[in-house]
């Protein structure tokens, strides 16, 4: 068996929650799966449906994988096991956890509401609590990929632009970006509760796109109740929940 079994099979199992979750259409999403310890990353096979995904079919890849001099990135020279082709997201999701250090799983999906502020190019506010209960703060969007960067390499210039947009953001506290013209990135602890997070923000997407349809001029949440929810949830003396 595979040293690498248990890793693949969270994988699997955090990518064949996606069409249950309706948050992909298609085959438009991906999650992949870290084991910092191992220093590898398990990510879906490109353009493989969900529901005949198996555990055996998840690719397996040193999470030191970066471009070279020339910007190129080969994928083949980091695998570690596995032989189908890696997700074409995944230098995206390799340049995040490089960037972000203590997440342990990254999701990509086109869900169509939280896209639909993507393409807008447009931050999904805190207006309510149930935004607060999982983010510290508006759903942020980047700024445009520049023509310059898609030549360049795409997908980790993505992931560039990404970690741009976090410089004075705190990620493990807004585990989610909406990438310009293009759909959300989420990341989390596992790949469960990154898969959760981006079921949530899809839901959020749609509660507040009604409210500004409903109210264009909706005040967001007070500031008093964002870090009521937020930490009563994730802070120092959070106590929602179970022990």
């Amino acid at each position: 068996m595979s040293e690498y079994q248990s890793l693949k099979e969270e994988c699997c199992d955090a990518n064949r929650e996606l069409p249950g979750r309706n948050i992909v259409d298609l085959t438009f999403g991906n999650v992949s799966v870290a084991d910092r310890k191992k220093g590898v990353v398990a990510i879906k096979p490109s353009g493989v449906s969900y529901e005949g995904l198996r555990p055996d079919d998840i690719v397996v890849l040193s999470l030191d994988a970066k471009p070279d001099r020339d910007h190129t990135l080969d994928l083949e020279k980091y695998l570690v096991e596995g032989s189908l082709r890696p997700s074409s997201d995944t230098p995206t999701h390799l340049r995040l956890y490089q960037a972000f250090g203590d997440i342990n799983a990254v999701v990509h999906t086109h869900s169509r509401n939280a896209t639909a502020y993507a393409q807008a190019g447009v931050s999904i506010p805190c207006m309510g609590t149930t935004h607060a209960d999982y983010f510290y703060g508006d759903v942020p969007v980047t700024r445009p990929i520049s023509s310059e960067e898609i030549s360049r390499h795409y997908e980790w210039e993505t992931g560039n632009v990404i970690v741009e947009r976090f410089e004075d953001l705190d990620p493990n506290q807004i585990s989610a970006v909406l990438f310009h013209g293009h759909a959300p990135f989420v990341w989390g602890p596992t790949g469960e509760k990154a898969v959760e997070t981006a079921f949530a923000l899809e839901i959020i997407a749609e509660m507040t796109m009604k409210t500004q349809l409903l109210k264009p001029d909706a005040a967001s949440l007070s500031r008093a109740q964002l870090d009521k929810h937020y930490l009563r949830k994730h802070g120092a003396n959070a106590y929602y929940g179970q022990k």
